[in-house]
């Protein structure tokens, strides 16, 4: 009978060891699937961003500065009626920039309220005053993570890199945002084939150890491709004239709608800025 209890437990843990793989293995494929769904959500705002709106019209400078200055206003008010009016602002802005406020508010309004209300909420009931301090917290982050959506969702990406290397951003920093962004999915791509590829491969379940061992060698292999991808990438800018600095096919010029829509983010920022004191 004690070998049997004792076969029977050592069956039992060996078999929820093989079911705690499989829940690490299938979490680990959703959140590939789910970085590739951002990544098509990525492209659908960047066709939304040379759309015909209010704020696409603007120079993408008038934007970053503009949007800067309302951030900075936001982050230095002490009253929380003025850092409302400045939310208020940009959902008017997304409204008739034609970007719809349920992708600002899956994307943006959900994952800034559960991450600083996490972070606020022990304030409450330990700090005095803590409700007020969670609000100040609460209604600054969603405010300039909504500013920052904005000018995003209505710049293409080559434009906003070009605009942050006009206020003297360096290069190399630039060059490195604009890398990332563009080849992270490629790399998360070749992490979904290489896992459908094993996954075509593998007759019956696999002990937790050897789930380990096939994560761990994974990830060796998409590490030494993302290396090779990076060689082969930076040749082949050095091949087509790449000598650190980006340029664009279209060349911006700053009009008189782009100095007046800069005049207006600087007055009402100052106008923030001293209501806020």
């Amino acid at each position: 009978m004690d070998e049997r209890a004792h076969s029977r437990a050592g069956g039992d843990r060996k078999l929820m060891a093989s079911r705690s793989a499989r829940r690490a293995s299938a979490f680990v494929e959703k959140s590939i699937h789910s970085l590739l769904e951002t990544a098509d959500y990525a492209a659908r705002a960047e066709r939304r961003a040379e759309s015909r709106g209010l704020l696409q019209r603007l120079d993408p400078r008038s934007k970053l500065v503009g949007i800067l200055l309302l951030i900075f206003a936001v982050v230095f008010s002490r009253a929380l009626w003025p850092i409302a009016l400045v939310f208020a602002a940009a959902v008017a802005l997304a409204l008739g920039s034609g970007i719809r406020l349920r992708a600002v508010a899956v994307s943006i309004w959900i994952p800034a309220l559960l991450f600083t209300g996490a972070i606020a909420l022990p304030s409450v009931f330990v700090v005095e005053h803590g409700g007020r301090s969670a609000a100040f917290l609460v209604s600054r982050s969603l405010t300039c993570a909504t500013l920052s959506a904005l000018l995003v969702f209505s710049t293409p990406w080559p434009a906003l890199l070009k605009a942050l290397r006009a206020l003297r951003v360096p290069a190399i920093a630039v060059a490195m945002l604009g890398m990332t962004y563009r080849y992270l999915f490629s790399i998360l791509d070749i992490a979904r084939d290489m896992m459908e590829s094993r996954r075509s491969r593998t007759v019956g379940a696999l002990s937790g150890a050897e789930q380990r061992r096939i994560a761990a060698a994974s990830a060796g292999v998409l590490l030494s491709r993302s290396v090779q991808l990076s060689r082969e990438v930076h040749l082949a800018m050095l091949s087509r004239g790449y000598r650190g600095e980006a340029f664009t096919l279209e060349e911006r010029r700053m009009r008189p709608r782009d100095w007046t829509s800069l005049a207006l983010f600087a007055g009402f920022a100052a106008l923030v800025t001293g209501f806020g004191r």
